[in-house]
């Protein structure tokens, strides 16, 4: 996937959160939360998404892989029981959602799938996680066998 310059705060390099430029833009532009607020929120998403990620390959149809980022197909509901889990706002949990979804979009529209996703998405969210190495060193990124084509998922 081809990523976009993100000088927006919202910056795929950003090792707080995976969510791109455009994606932040979209979210930034839709969400009934500051701007500002939208890197804090998807920091905080990360934190407790990234530590669940072996939970989320189990679950979920894995729709994406890249070496920084994994993007997943998963139910409704699953944003407002992380809400509730980090103690978000309706609003800043709808920032956050926002932001996934359309990161997921993102995705489709790279990998010539932006179809597939949008129907997906009438009846399920994404979510995205980053994977690369934090800061103590271990790595939450991809093995090279670890890759599952969404065929192979369970279905939803």
């Amino acid at each position: 996937m081809t990523r976009d310059d993100a000088s927006d705060g919202g910056d795929s390099d950003d090792p707080e959160h995976p969510i791109d430029g455009t994606a932040f833009l979209k979210a930034a532009a839709l969400a009934s939360v500051p701007a500002d607020d939208l890197p804090d929120l998807l920091a905080r998403a990360q934190s407790d998404l990234g530590p669940r990620i072996d939970e989320y390959r189990r679950q979920y149809e894995r729709v994406a892989a890249e070496p920084d980022r994994e993007t997943f197909l998963v139910e409704r509901g699953h944003w407002e029981r992380l809400g509730t889990r980090l103690d978000l706002s309706a609003r800043e949990r709808d920032a956050v959602e926002r932001a996934h979804e359309a990161a997921l979009e993102r995705v489709g529209s790279a990998e010539d799938r932006r179809e597939e996703f949008d129907v997906a998405l009438e009846i399920r969210t994404g979510v995205v996680i980053g994977t690369d190495a934090d800061d103590s060193g271990t790595d939450t990124g991809l093995s090279e066998s670890a890759d599952v084509d969404s065929e192979d998922a369970p279905p939803r």
